[in-house]
């Protein structure tokens, strides 16, 4: 039965996806006697936790039952003073008994003292239930605290050629309306997303999710000679937006997310040092944690090229064939994940190999 709780826990979890980050996605249980009692998940940056959500959702007829239930967590509960108060110190205050925890948390302010914590408390805890699969729920969180760089997701159209664009001036649509609206969806589960110069000025993305729900991401772009003209979609007010140029830096210490208008930063980078280097460190000096680039060819393979990558989804319309075109980007050291088709096009998802 822990199983069974733990996948409910995750799919809670789910629910909190481009809301918490960069806090990680939390769900949480509370289970009497083979009876779900209470449940919650982490459901907004700066909001309660999924432990608080949980025992919180608990009815005035079941309150009296938690000193004699079970509480289940995907991640292990935090010990430390944040935006909220210590999780640890609430299960102890309302006298649960046992915790039974999917993954324990590397973050530094936690990493093994929350199960310490409740532990010397006398609560009985049970660790790696599911852990697999709880880990791999907050892999951004993971790879950032752990590799000090974004969770990297890179993601291309192509023709059943491997063409990506003509070799003329005119935008090339190669993915159907569904698969549009898929790709918005992923944008809204990413911290930014990240275009090049040239497709930042030919093709003109707004780089929203404006066909899905939720936040927007941080829309990054290469502009090393600041050329491109202010009236492109990527530097309207709808999301903000970080120019890297080799010219001006303009930044605020945290941008992540921000509310009210949005300004354009600015960050400068070297010319002759790796771009991509540059990128994922300035990303991680601003607290996100993750990229979803999406072009163009040129920026997608200088990721590929230098191993800096954890997944890639390649849009394939397999009806659509150009005699000229743009090649795609050339994929190494990977490993398939998964397929799905939508209706013309054919989604493969691919994990880089060499960072398993």
């Amino acid at each position: 039965m822990d199983a069974q709780y733990m996948v409910r826990c995750i799919e809670l979890a789910k629910s909190g996806a481009g809301n918490v980050a960069p806090n990680p996605m939390v769900g949480a249980l509370l289970v009497y006697d083979n009876r779900i009692i209470g449940e919650g998940y982490h459901q907004q940056y700066g909001g309660p936790h999924a432990e608080v959500n949980c025992i919180n959702s608990v009815s005035d007829e079941d309150y009296d039952l938690l000193n004699s239930s079970t509480l289940y967590v995907s991640l292990e509960p935090c010990t430390h003073f944040g935006k909220t108060p210590p999780c640890t110190d609430l299960i102890i205050e309302k006298k649960i008994p046992k915790v039974v925890i999917g993954c324990s948390d590397s973050f530094k302010e936690v990493d093994g003292k929350g199960i310490e914590k409740l532990e010397k408390a006398g609560v009985e805890v049970l660790t790696g239930v599911l852990e697999n699969a709880c880990t791999d729920l907050n892999k951004r969180f993971f790879t950032f605290h752990a590799q000090h760089r974004p969770y990297i997701i890179l993601k291309w159209a192509q023709t059943n050629n491997a063409k990506i664009a003509s070799m003329t001036t005119e935008r090339l649509l190669i993915s159907n309306e569904y698969t549009n609206r898929l790709v918005h969806k992923w944008r809204s589960e990413e911290a930014s997303v990240l275009v090049g110069t040239n497709t930042a000025f030919l093709d003109d993305p707004g780089l929203t999710n404006r066909l899905w729900y939720g936040n927007n991401p941080v829309r990054l772009v290469v502009d090393m000679n600041l050329r491109l003209p202010s009236s492109l979609k990527i530097f309207n007010e709808t999301a903000q937006t970080i120019v890297f140029n080799q010219y001006k830096h303009a930044m605020d210490d945290f941008i992540f997310f921000p509310r009210g208008k949005y300004e354009i930063k600015y960050y400068q980078v070297a010319a002759d040092a790796s771009l991509v280097h540059q990128v994922l460190n300035a990303c991680y000096r601003q607290n996100i944690q993750s990229i979803l680039v999406e072009g163009g060819a040129t920026l997608l393979q200088s990721f590929i090229d230098e191993g800096l990558w954890d997944e890639a989804r390649i849009i394939t319309n397999e009806t659509l064939k150009i005699n000229r075109g743009l090649p795609a980007p050339e994929l190494t050291d990977f490993k398939i994940m998964r397929t799905e088709k939508i209706f013309s096009d054919r989604i493969d998802y691919y994990s880089n190999s060499a960072q398993l």
